[in-house]
Protein backbone atom coordinates (compact mmCIF):
# COMPACT_ATOMS: atom_id res chain seq x y z
CA UNK A 1 0.00 0.00 0.00
CA UNK A 2 1.44 3.04 -1.15
CA UNK A 3 2.28 5.87 1.78
CA UNK A 4 -0.64 8.65 0.38
CA UNK A 5 -3.04 5.71 0.53
CA UNK A 6 -2.20 4.37 4.05
CA UNK A 7 -2.07 8.33 5.05
CA UNK A 8 -6.03 8.58 3.30
CA UNK A 9 -7.45 5.62 5.23
CA UNK A 10 -5.63 6.43 8.48
CA UNK A 11 -7.51 9.85 8.11
CA UNK A 12 -11.06 8.37 7.57
CA UNK A 13 -10.64 6.15 9.95
CA UNK A 14 -10.06 8.81 12.68
CA UNK A 15 -12.51 10.82 11.66
CA UNK A 16 -15.07 8.06 11.55
CA UNK A 17 -14.23 6.92 14.72
CA UNK A 18 -14.40 10.14 16.20
CA UNK A 19 -18.05 10.17 16.05
CA UNK A 20 -19.71 7.48 19.05
CA UNK A 21 -23.15 6.55 18.77
CA UNK A 22 -24.42 4.21 21.84
CA UNK A 23 -27.99 3.31 23.26
CA UNK A 24 -28.40 5.37 27.03
CA UNK A 25 -30.96 5.97 29.03
CA UNK A 26 -32.24 9.79 29.32
CA UNK A 27 -34.80 11.65 31.67
CA UNK A 28 -36.40 8.07 32.64
CA UNK A 29 -36.51 7.05 29.08
CA UNK A 30 -34.94 3.66 29.06
CA UNK A 31 -33.99 3.68 25.14
CA UNK A 32 -32.48 6.70 23.73
CA UNK A 33 -28.73 7.41 21.84
CA UNK A 34 -26.03 9.09 22.37
CA UNK A 35 -24.69 11.01 19.20
CA UNK A 36 -21.03 12.47 20.35
CA UNK A 37 -17.67 13.38 19.24
CA UNK A 38 -16.28 14.07 22.38
CA UNK A 39 -17.03 18.12 21.55
CA UNK A 40 -20.54 18.21 21.62
CA UNK A 41 -23.20 15.48 22.23
CA UNK A 42 -27.01 14.86 21.15
CA UNK A 43 -29.67 12.79 22.69
CA UNK A 44 -32.18 11.12 20.15
CA UNK A 45 -35.25 9.40 21.95
CA UNK A 46 -36.89 5.58 20.38
CA UNK A 47 -39.49 5.39 23.34
CA UNK A 48 -41.20 8.76 22.05
CA UNK A 49 -40.46 10.41 18.61
CA UNK A 50 -38.64 11.45 16.30
CA UNK A 51 -37.01 13.87 19.00
CA UNK A 52 -34.24 15.19 19.61
CA UNK A 53 -34.04 16.27 23.39
CA UNK A 54 -30.48 17.34 24.06
CA UNK A 55 -27.76 19.61 21.92
CA UNK A 56 -24.74 20.69 24.10
CA UNK A 57 -21.20 20.52 24.73
CA UNK A 58 -20.25 17.63 26.18
CA UNK A 59 -20.90 17.76 29.46
CA UNK A 60 -22.51 21.55 29.34
CA UNK A 61 -26.27 22.83 29.06
CA UNK A 62 -29.03 21.45 27.10
CA UNK A 63 -29.95 24.29 24.55
CA UNK A 64 -32.76 22.68 24.10
CA UNK A 65 -36.39 23.10 26.59
CA UNK A 66 -37.11 20.22 28.96
CA UNK A 67 -41.14 19.78 29.72
CA UNK A 68 -39.63 17.90 33.33
CA UNK A 69 -43.55 16.90 33.51
CA UNK A 70 -43.34 15.08 30.42
CA UNK A 71 -40.19 13.60 30.62
CA UNK A 72 -39.79 9.63 30.43
CA UNK A 73 -43.27 9.40 29.15
CA UNK A 74 -45.10 7.76 26.06
CA UNK A 75 -48.22 6.47 25.09
CA UNK A 76 -50.30 9.51 25.80
CA UNK A 77 -53.82 10.17 23.58
CA UNK A 78 -52.61 13.89 23.61
CA UNK A 79 -50.18 15.25 21.57
CA UNK A 80 -47.26 16.69 24.01
CA UNK A 81 -45.32 19.50 23.22
CA UNK A 82 -42.58 17.25 25.67
CA UNK A 83 -39.14 20.29 24.34
CA UNK A 84 -36.43 19.41 22.19
CA UNK A 85 -36.52 19.29 18.05
CA UNK A 86 -39.32 18.03 16.29
CA UNK A 87 -40.92 17.36 13.34
CA UNK A 88 -44.45 18.85 11.89
CA UNK A 89 -46.76 19.94 8.67
CA UNK A 90 -47.44 23.29 7.85
CA UNK A 91 -49.32 25.51 7.63
CA UNK A 92 -50.79 24.50 11.37
CA UNK A 93 -54.06 22.79 11.55
CA UNK A 94 -55.90 20.15 13.03
CA UNK A 95 -55.28 17.38 13.08
CA UNK A 96 -52.69 17.34 10.11
CA UNK A 97 -50.22 19.27 12.12
CA UNK A 98 -50.79 17.70 16.14
CA UNK A 99 -50.40 14.31 14.88
CA UNK A 100 -48.89 12.01 17.70
CA UNK A 101 -45.65 11.23 18.21
CA UNK A 102 -45.84 9.32 21.52
CA UNK A 103 -45.38 6.06 20.39
CA UNK A 104 -41.83 3.98 20.03
CA UNK A 105 -39.63 4.69 17.11
CA UNK A 106 -37.28 2.75 14.95
CA UNK A 107 -33.59 3.67 15.33
CA UNK A 108 -30.65 2.29 12.24
CA UNK A 109 -27.19 3.61 13.00
CA UNK A 110 -25.19 3.08 9.42
CA UNK A 111 -21.91 4.12 10.49
CA UNK A 112 -21.97 7.53 11.95
CA UNK A 113 -25.47 8.16 10.56
CA UNK A 114 -28.45 7.62 12.98
CA UNK A 115 -31.91 7.78 11.51
CA UNK A 116 -34.96 7.60 13.46
CA UNK A 117 -38.20 6.70 11.89
CA UNK A 118 -41.36 7.23 12.95
CA UNK A 119 -44.60 4.31 12.80
CA UNK A 120 -47.18 5.73 10.17
CA UNK A 121 -49.08 8.20 11.78
CA UNK A 122 -52.74 7.19 12.03
CA UNK A 123 -54.11 10.21 12.32
CA UNK A 124 -52.42 11.33 8.37
CA UNK A 125 -51.25 8.40 6.53
CA UNK A 126 -47.91 9.91 6.83
CA UNK A 127 -44.42 8.63 8.41
CA UNK A 128 -42.17 11.43 9.94
CA UNK A 129 -38.43 10.54 9.85
CA UNK A 130 -34.96 12.03 11.06
CA UNK A 131 -31.21 11.48 9.18
CA UNK A 132 -28.68 13.01 11.81
CA UNK A 133 -24.90 13.49 11.07
CA UNK A 134 -22.25 14.89 13.31
CA UNK A 135 -19.33 15.95 11.54
CA UNK A 136 -16.28 14.07 13.13
CA UNK A 137 -14.67 17.35 14.67
CA UNK A 138 -16.33 20.29 15.91
CA UNK A 139 -19.84 21.25 16.48
CA UNK A 140 -21.54 20.87 13.05
CA UNK A 141 -24.58 18.52 12.54
CA UNK A 142 -26.66 18.01 9.45
CA UNK A 143 -30.81 16.79 9.88
CA UNK A 144 -31.97 15.59 7.30
CA UNK A 145 -35.73 15.48 7.90
CA UNK A 146 -37.97 13.58 5.66
CA UNK A 147 -42.29 12.64 5.27
CA UNK A 148 -43.36 10.06 3.03
CA UNK A 149 -47.12 10.02 2.06
CA UNK A 150 -48.40 6.31 2.58
CA UNK A 151 -51.68 7.35 1.98
CA UNK A 152 -53.75 6.14 -1.77
CA UNK A 153 -53.81 10.34 -2.42
CA UNK A 154 -51.99 13.09 -2.81
CA UNK A 155 -51.34 15.48 0.33
CA UNK A 156 -49.76 18.95 0.14
CA UNK A 157 -48.18 20.50 3.13
CA UNK A 158 -44.98 21.86 3.70
CA UNK A 159 -41.88 20.57 6.18
CA UNK A 160 -41.68 22.24 9.10
CA UNK A 161 -38.45 21.77 11.79
CA UNK A 162 -38.75 23.16 14.95
CA UNK A 163 -36.89 23.41 17.84
CA UNK A 164 -37.81 24.36 20.86
CA UNK A 165 -35.11 26.73 23.00
CA UNK A 166 -34.08 26.30 26.84
CA UNK A 167 -35.94 29.65 28.88
CA UNK A 168 -33.68 32.92 29.29
CA UNK A 169 -32.28 33.15 25.94
CA UNK A 170 -32.25 35.42 22.58
CA UNK A 171 -33.52 34.01 19.94
CA UNK A 172 -32.13 36.45 16.70
CA UNK A 173 -32.47 36.02 12.90
CA UNK A 174 -31.62 38.19 10.09
CA UNK A 175 -33.79 39.53 6.46
CA UNK A 176 -32.31 39.37 3.55
CA UNK A 177 -29.79 41.54 2.10
CA UNK A 178 -30.75 45.52 2.76
CA UNK A 179 -30.47 48.19 0.21
CA UNK A 180 -32.04 51.83 0.17
CA UNK A 181 -34.43 54.08 -1.99
CA UNK A 182 -34.97 54.89 -4.89
CA UNK A 183 -32.23 52.42 -5.96
CA UNK A 184 -34.32 49.24 -4.79
CA UNK A 185 -38.33 49.64 -5.32
CA UNK A 186 -39.42 46.29 -5.28
CA UNK A 187 -40.08 44.41 -1.85
CA UNK A 188 -37.36 41.75 -1.01
CA UNK A 189 -39.62 39.90 1.78
CA UNK A 190 -42.57 39.76 3.85
CA UNK A 191 -42.58 40.32 7.56
CA UNK A 192 -45.39 38.00 9.12
CA UNK A 193 -47.85 38.49 11.77
CA UNK A 194 -50.23 36.21 13.89
CA UNK A 195 -53.22 37.68 15.45
CA UNK A 196 -51.51 37.68 19.02
CA UNK A 197 -48.65 39.15 17.61
CA UNK A 198 -47.85 42.69 19.10
CA UNK A 199 -44.35 44.79 17.96
CA UNK A 200 -44.72 46.96 21.18
CA UNK A 201 -43.83 44.41 23.14
CA UNK A 202 -40.50 44.89 24.67
CA UNK A 203 -39.59 41.43 23.84
CA UNK A 204 -38.75 42.14 19.90
CA UNK A 205 -35.81 43.96 18.94
CA UNK A 206 -34.88 44.99 15.77
CA UNK A 207 -32.43 46.70 13.35
CA UNK A 208 -32.00 47.29 9.59
CA UNK A 209 -30.39 43.83 9.47
CA UNK A 210 -31.66 42.08 12.41
CA UNK A 211 -34.67 40.47 14.44
CA UNK A 212 -34.53 39.47 17.93
CA UNK A 213 -36.92 38.03 20.57
CA UNK A 214 -35.82 38.07 24.35
CA UNK A 215 -37.16 34.94 26.10
CA UNK A 216 -38.80 35.73 29.17
CA UNK A 217 -39.82 33.77 32.16
CA UNK A 218 -42.08 36.02 34.24
CA UNK A 219 -43.88 37.27 30.73
CA UNK A 220 -46.49 34.25 29.48
CA UNK A 221 -48.19 36.51 26.51
CA UNK A 222 -47.25 34.71 23.41
CA UNK A 223 -45.42 36.22 20.11
CA UNK A 224 -44.84 35.13 17.05
CA UNK A 225 -43.39 36.50 13.89
CA UNK A 226 -42.16 35.09 10.72
CA UNK A 227 -40.28 36.10 7.36
CA UNK A 228 -38.26 34.55 4.32
CA UNK A 229 -34.58 35.14 3.45
CA UNK A 230 -33.55 32.39 0.62
CA UNK A 231 -30.46 32.11 3.42
CA UNK A 232 -32.49 30.92 5.84
CA UNK A 233 -31.49 31.08 9.96
CA UNK A 234 -32.03 31.47 13.32
CA UNK A 235 -29.31 31.89 16.46
CA UNK A 236 -30.15 31.55 20.10
CA UNK A 237 -28.00 33.03 22.86
CA UNK A 238 -27.83 31.07 26.27
CA UNK A 239 -25.30 32.66 28.39
CA UNK A 240 -22.16 32.73 26.05
CA UNK A 241 -23.38 29.52 24.08
CA UNK A 242 -24.96 30.57 20.77
CA UNK A 243 -26.66 27.98 18.82
CA UNK A 244 -27.34 28.32 15.07
CA UNK A 245 -29.49 27.12 12.69
CA UNK A 246 -29.66 27.05 8.96
CA UNK A 247 -31.53 25.85 5.86
CA UNK A 248 -31.66 26.91 2.31
CA UNK A 249 -35.17 28.29 0.81
CA UNK A 250 -36.41 28.67 -2.37
CA UNK A 251 -37.70 31.45 -4.17
CA UNK A 252 -39.36 30.39 -6.72
CA UNK A 253 -41.71 28.31 -4.60
CA UNK A 254 -44.46 28.94 -2.66
CA UNK A 255 -43.98 29.03 1.23
CA UNK A 256 -46.71 28.74 4.10
CA UNK A 257 -48.33 31.06 5.82
CA UNK A 258 -48.08 34.39 3.48
CA UNK A 259 -44.68 33.19 2.32
CA UNK A 260 -42.59 32.01 5.42
CA UNK A 261 -39.15 30.03 5.56
CA UNK A 262 -38.27 31.23 8.82
CA UNK A 263 -40.58 31.92 12.30
CA UNK A 264 -39.93 32.28 15.71
CA UNK A 265 -42.73 32.15 18.74
CA UNK A 266 -41.96 32.87 22.35
CA UNK A 267 -44.31 32.62 26.16
CA UNK A 268 -43.26 32.06 29.66
CA UNK A 269 -41.31 28.99 28.96
CA UNK A 270 -39.65 28.15 25.87
CA UNK A 271 -38.69 29.95 22.63
CA UNK A 272 -38.81 28.44 19.38
CA UNK A 273 -36.88 28.49 16.28
CA UNK A 274 -38.40 27.25 13.29
CA UNK A 275 -37.78 26.43 9.58
CA UNK A 276 -40.17 25.17 6.85
CA UNK A 277 -40.02 24.04 3.14
CA UNK A 278 -41.87 24.87 0.69
CA UNK A 279 -45.31 23.74 -0.25
CA UNK A 280 -45.43 20.70 -1.80
CA UNK A 281 -47.67 17.96 -3.23
CA UNK A 282 -46.41 14.92 -2.25
CA UNK A 283 -47.97 11.86 -4.28
CA UNK A 284 -48.64 8.45 -3.01
CA UNK A 285 -45.43 6.75 -1.52
CA UNK A 286 -43.30 9.85 -2.52
CA UNK A 287 -41.11 11.77 0.06
CA UNK A 288 -40.05 15.12 0.98
CA UNK A 289 -36.95 16.25 2.57
CA UNK A 290 -36.12 19.16 4.34
CA UNK A 291 -32.40 19.89 6.06
CA UNK A 292 -31.19 22.14 8.56
CA UNK A 293 -27.41 22.46 9.21
CA UNK A 294 -27.02 23.08 13.67
CA UNK A 295 -23.94 24.82 14.97
CA UNK A 296 -22.83 25.41 18.57
CA UNK A 297 -19.97 28.07 20.08
CA UNK A 298 -18.90 28.73 22.79
CA UNK A 299 -18.09 31.96 24.55
CA UNK A 300 -20.44 34.69 22.34
CA UNK A 301 -21.41 38.08 23.57
CA UNK A 302 -23.90 40.48 21.88
CA UNK A 303 -23.21 43.67 23.96
CA UNK A 304 -25.36 45.88 22.33
CA UNK A 305 -27.57 45.52 19.47
CA UNK A 306 -26.94 47.30 16.53
CA UNK A 307 -25.79 46.22 13.18
CA UNK A 308 -21.96 46.56 13.39
CA UNK A 309 -22.00 44.45 16.42
CA UNK A 310 -24.16 42.13 15.30
CA UNK A 311 -22.21 41.82 11.66
CA UNK A 312 -19.30 41.31 13.58
CA UNK A 313 -20.74 38.86 16.09
CA UNK A 314 -22.52 36.65 13.57
CA UNK A 315 -21.37 36.57 9.88
CA UNK A 316 -18.03 34.93 10.74
CA UNK A 317 -20.29 32.13 12.34
CA UNK A 318 -22.45 32.01 9.21
CA UNK A 319 -19.79 30.98 7.11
Amino acid sequence: MCKLTSVILFFAMTTFAAVKIGKTSYAGWPNCYRISNGEVELIVTSDIGPRIMRYGFAGGQNMFKEFADMLGKSGESSWQARGGHRLWVGPESMPMTYALDNEPVKIEVRGDVLEAIQPVEKETGLQKSMVIKLAGSGTRVEVLHRIRNTTLFPIEFAPWALTMMAPGGLGITGFPPRGKHPEMLAPTNPLVMWAYTNLSDKRWRFSSKYMGLQQDPNNPSPQKLGHFNANTWGAYLLGSDLYIKRSKADESRTYPDFGCSFETFTNNEFLELETLGPMTRVEPNGTVEHAEHWSLHRNVSIPRWDDATLDAVLLPLLK
